[in-house]
């Protein structure tokens, strides 16, 4: 997918009617393929809970393996990713006057069996983080092998599986969430459009 006005438009149509937008084919299947082969060779480490004191491995609650991406060091296939954030970062400013400044972002590997219990993205204590995404690198992905977000909406949820290429994007304080447990390794890029401090 370019992201010319229109699709930047759309996108910005959902996030200010229902707080959240899935977009379908955001990057093309090479970088996708690209991305996802580099998602399985990073060296990707155990997450946690909490913050400070509290800080503290939940396998549990929480059992994906990550590695932050950073644009200075970004491979081709990251630059792509991080390129087309920036433009959605602009145009989402422009379209809604959300104040993102930056993006931070990681690759998330889910083993089979591993989930992340229901959660918001935002902390108490830090309103910095305004946007969540995640981009889904999962080729032939069928809803059999699970692994589906869960958004927590007033009165239902909605379930997004990881088919590789989608994009999902949801404000952070408004939703809370859940990965639910796959059959396969699930494989994603998580990030969070956050303002200035």
């Amino acid at each position: 997918m370019r992201l010319s006005l229109d699709s930047i438009k759309s996108i910005a149509d959902a996030i200010h009617a229902e707080g959240y937008a899935v977009v379908q084919t955001f990057l093309d299947t090479d970088t996708v393929s690209a991305l996802a082969i580099e998602c399985r060779g990073a060296d990707l480490q155990p997450t946690a809970i909490g913050r400070g004191a509290a800080r503290a491995e939940r396998p549990d609650l929480r059992g994906d393996r990550t590695r932050w991406l950073h644009a200075s060091d970004a491979s081709s296939a990251q630059r792509a990713y991080f390129d087309a954030m920036e433009t959605l970062r602009c145009g989402l400013n422009r379209e809604l006057m959300l104040g993102l400044d930056e993006l931070e972002a990681h690759f998330a590997m889910y083993a089979p069996g591993a989930r992340y219990a229901r959660h918001r993205d935002r902390f108490r204590d830090d309103d910095a983080r305004v946007l969540s995404s995640v981009l889904y690198l999962n080729e032939d992905w069928r809803e059999s092998d699970g692994g589906a977000l869960r958004l927590y909406l007033q009165d239902r949820h909605l379930d997004v599986y990881p088919s590789a290429g989608t994009l999902v994007l949801f404000l952070s304080a408004d939703f809370e969430h859940e990965v639910l447990p796959a059959t396969r390794d699930r494989l994603s890029i998580a990030g969070w459009f956050r303002r200035r401090a």
